[in-house]
Order: structure tokens, then C-alpha cells, then sequence
């Protein structure tokens, strides 16, 4: 088996969006008081003017939704749509890996400050081909994610993109608190076909599996 990559240390590499700067999502801006502090991105940036569609999921989540998550980041990459999200836990990291096959734009969005993080090799090389965006919406003191961090984030990234992909939302947890919040303000929310999340379905959400998505997307 080959030696696994080594990561690269972001030194420096770290460019700051101010608040005022033309490149601010306007979206953000329309948060007011909750709006992040400059955002420190590392990348293209941009590549967070077009961000078709958000990907949220709960770090728990059942084993059918994890297997619809493979297929539906496979449809993703092959049909060249933009995807914005955290992929932190190992599920998500895996989805990564698919969408970083494709061509199209990624961004990862950090729920800690990007100063002194190691990148992946694999993502140095998407950000060498100006196709993948790293960002972080915390301050610089935040040097390891919490569940608040993690939440403010997500917040953000759902704020940013055209469209909501809701994988699996815990009920009682911070992500289904979100989609209620996202569902109640108008917003159009997709999640999974499939038992574990009939409850975000009764509140509204778009039941879809890998066969309607691009379809359920225009």
C-alpha cells in the first residue's frame, strides 16, 4: 500500500472578505448582528458567488442515509453541480472524496478558523485547479469546532446557497432545529426519501433519492 499523502500547512495563505468587500455573499449581510466576522478563505474565491447547493447532515445518522449519500454525491459530481458544506464527519469526508473526482466547484466551510490547519494533499491539488474554496465564517481565536461552531456555520452555508440538501436531521438536534427555521422562513429544503426523515417531509421538505435530484433542482 502507498505511503499516505502529507498534509500541507496553511501559513499565511489565509485571505480575509471583509465585511464591506464586494465579494461578501449579500446573504450574509442580510444577517446583520449574526454576521460572521471576515471570512478567511483559502482558494477561489470566487467560487462562493455560485454555490448551487448547501449539503447539511447530522453526525448521526442511519445506515440507509449514508449509502443514499454516496449515490447522491456521485450524481452531484456528474452532473457538475456546485456543493457547499462542512463534511466533517467521516460520511461526509467520504462524499468529499466523490465530489472532488468531478470538475465542478466545491467548498468546504469550516467550523473552526483556517490559521495553522493542516490541508489535505488532495485538497491542495483542487485548490491548485482553482476548483475548491476553503473557508471559515469563525474567528481566529476558534481553533477547534464546537457543536456552536458547527451550528453558526451551517447556518451560514445554508444563508450562502441557491438550495437546501438536507441528508438526515436528528429530531431535537441543531441541524433539525435549522431546517424547521429554514422551512418556516419559505425556503425550499430537500432531504432524503426514506422512513428516518418522514419528520422533516410532514414539515414540508422535498422528498428525493438519487434518480429525481437534478430534476427536483431546477
Amino acid at each position: 500500500m502507498p505511503a499516505k499523502a502529507r498534509s500541507k500547512k496553511v501559513a499565511g495563505t489565509a485571505a480575509p472578505i471583509p465585511f464591506d468587500d464586494p465579494g461578501y455573499p449579500e446573504s450574509l449581510r442580510e444577517l446583520r448582528r449574526s454576521a460572521p466576522p471576515p471570512i478567511q478563505a483559502v482558494g477561489n474565491d470566487s467560487l462562493l458567488g455560485r454555490p448551487g447547493l448547501a449539503f447539511l447532515c447530522s453526525i448521526q445518522c442511519p445506515g440507509d442515509v449514508i449509502l443514499m449519500a454516496y449515490d447522491v454525491a456521485r450524481v452531484l459530481r456528474d452532473a457538475g453541480i456546485s456543493v457547499i458544506g462542512g463534511f466533517h464527519s467521516p460520511m461526509e469526508q467520504e462524499c468529499l472524496d466523490l465530489l472532488l473526482r468531478g470538475t465542478q466547484p466545491v467548498i468546504v466551510a469550516l467550523a473552526r478558523s483556517v490559521g495553522g490547519m493542516r490541508l489535505p494533499a488532495r485538497w491542495r491539488s483542487a485548490i491548485d485547479a482553482e476548483r475548491l474554496l476553503v473557508l471559515s465564517f469563525c474567528a481566529q481565536s476558534v481553533k477547534r469546532p464546537t457543536a456552536e461552531s458547527a451550528d453558526f456555520r451551517n447556518r451560514c452555508v445554508a444563508a450562502i446557497a441557491e438550495q437546501v440538501l438536507v441528508a438526515h436531521a436528528s429530531q431535537g438536534g441543531k441541524v433539525d432545529a435549522l431546517t424547521r427555521e429554514l422551512l418556516a422562513g419559505g425556503r425550499r429544503v430537500l432531504t432524503f426519501r426514506c422512513s428516518a426523515n418522514a419528520h422533516l417531509v410532514e414539515l414540508g421538505a422535498c422528498p428525493v433519492d438519487a434518480t429525481n435530484l437534478v430534476s427536483s433542482l431546477s
